[in-house]
């Protein structure tokens, strides 16, 4: 039984390290209850993607925002504008194992020799920034970020739930609570 313990808490951590991780911040002076409508705007200097990947995470936010009671228009008298920026980053991890056999009398059986194994791989990290804006006043009054929201390097589907996860974690926390 103490031999799956490693085991167990490699197989956690690296589970935890894939886990898409979210932060949000707002004015707590704005009213949230106000905004019904919102039209997309770009941000200038973000990090530029293909047609495909920018309608799927589109079409991901679209969906959760329609879910929290937000009408898209194109109309620029919309309550927010809503915008994202895009970072994709590159992060290297370290995987190791080691046998658990070593010298030593001790629980790991007597004499023996050890043996770990190391390799590196690089990690793509996707993260995404979705600003909202008060329309009228100009104002940013809600921002939240996801990580490993974009993969590059995923699949098709992979890429698009990936999307989709980011959307509903990201805006879980949309509106925020009203002050009591």
């Amino acid at each position: 039984m103490m031999r799956l313990t490693p085991l167990v808490l490699a197989l956690t951590l690296a589970t935890s390290a894939w886990a898409q991780k979210v932060n949000y911040n707002f004015d707590q002076q704005a009213d949230f209850t106000k905004y019904h409508t919102y039209k997309w705007v770009e941000i200038p200097g973000g990090v530029k993607i293909d047609d495909l990947t920018r309608g799927q995470l589109t079409a991901a936010l679209d969906a959760e925002l329609a879910k929290k009671g937000l009408a898209k228009t194109d109309a620029d008298s919309a309550d927010l504008y809503v915008g994202y920026q895009l970072a994709v980053d590159k992060e290297q991890q370290l995987n190791a194992y080691n046998s658990g056999w070593g010298y030593g009398p001790g629980w790991r059986g007597g004499y023996g020799m050890t043996t770990t194994t190391a390799t590196t791989s690089t990690i793509l990290n996707g993260t995404m920034a979705l600003d909202m804006y008060d329309a009228p006043k100009k104002a940013l009054v809600w921002r939240g970020t996801a990580t490993k929201t974009l993969d590059p390097g995923a699949k098709p589907d992979k890429r698009a739930k990936n999307m989709q996860k980011a959307a509903e974690k990201l805006l879980k926390n949309y509106p925020p609570p009203l002050k009591k």
